[in-house]
């Protein structure tokens, strides 16, 4: 099998996570053949791809409220964000389905483009940003926020709480926001805060950008496969049909088990055999 069919095959059988990282990775070298001024070493994106922070700019191009999280600025730019996605996609897979992390990556990037708008507005500058990561930051926030006390291994640090390195990602964020790279951290804290609510919405079962991820699944082929969750109501019927369960049919009993476990008691409640289970069965 050549590399072009082994990468076709690649995201034709990932997950959500590892189809947002090809298609951000396929928009990048095309934007280097497309934007990229060699002799000035820097992307030139114009204000129909980038967004503006003038509000009469984006009145005119309101599309750009949405792709400008699909380019960056640099090979850097793109790798942090991609690293930092298959970090915290994964994560998320584990407790929602792909579906919901479509709908929660395009709304927080709208989101996250309209507060740095605003917040561009008052402090009187103009400027054009680019970049995933306020999309980013609300799948991290979103992870938190459901299992903040879900253990991680970081390397050189060792065993944290997830809570820990969201906390300490929004604090680097706060402590630069007035020193460098202002636009893009007025971003990412609102993708922080908008997968916040996103979480809390759902757990009282309001979706909010099941809409943009039916539209923006079929256009891109991004469909998510359903997958089930803890957000679902269950219909009980009063006797058993008389059919011998497959092993899939267990699997899924013992997640539900799971997963109901955590809604009523939390994560911590889990034992180290359950929360190594979710995992695994989260990756499958």
């Amino acid at each position: 099998m050549g590399i072009g069919q082994d990468l076709r095959m690649q995201y034709r059988t990932g997950d959500l996570t590892t189809k947002l990282i090809f298609f951000n990775i396929a928009v990048f070298v095309l934007s280097i053949v497309l934007f990229y001024k060699f002799r000035a070493a820097a992307f030139d994106y114009p204000t129909w791809i980038a967004l503006s922070s003038d509000p009469l700019t984006v009145a005119t191009r309101p599309w750009t409220l949405l792709i400008y999280s699909f380019f960056h600025g640099g090979f850097f730019h793109l790798l942090f964000n991609l690293i930092i996605l298959n970090f915290a996609g994964r994560l998320f897979l584990t407790f929602f389905n792909e579906r919901q992390m479509l709908g929660l990556y395009l709304t927080s990037a709208i989101f996250a483009g309209l507060c740095y708008m605003g917040g561009y507005y008052l402090l009187g500058r103009e400027s054009i940003i680019v970049g995933a990561s306020g999309a980013i930051m609300a799948i991290l926030m979103g992870a938190a926020t459901y299992a903040p006390n879900m253990d991680i291994r970081l390397l050189l640090i060792g065993r944290i709480k997830l809570w820990h390195f969201a906390a300490a990602v929004i604090l680097i964020d706060l402590l630069y926001i007035l020193a460098e790279n202002t636009g893009g951290h007025i971003a990412h804290l609102a993708g922080a805060f908008f997968g916040y609510i996103y979480v809390e919405q759902v757990k009282r079962g309001r979706d909010l950008g099941s809409w943009l991820a039916s539209a923006f699944g079929w256009a891109a082929g991004l469909a998510p496969k359903t997958k089930k969750t803890p957000f679902r109501k269950v219909h009980r019927t009063t006797k058993a049909p008389a059919v011998k369960p497959s092993g899939k049919n267990v699997q899924q009993k013992r997640i539900d088990e799971i997963l109901d476990k955590i809604s009523k008691s939390g994560y911590d409640s889990l034992s180290a055999e359950e929360k190594e289970f979710l995992f695994r069965a989260g990756k499958e």
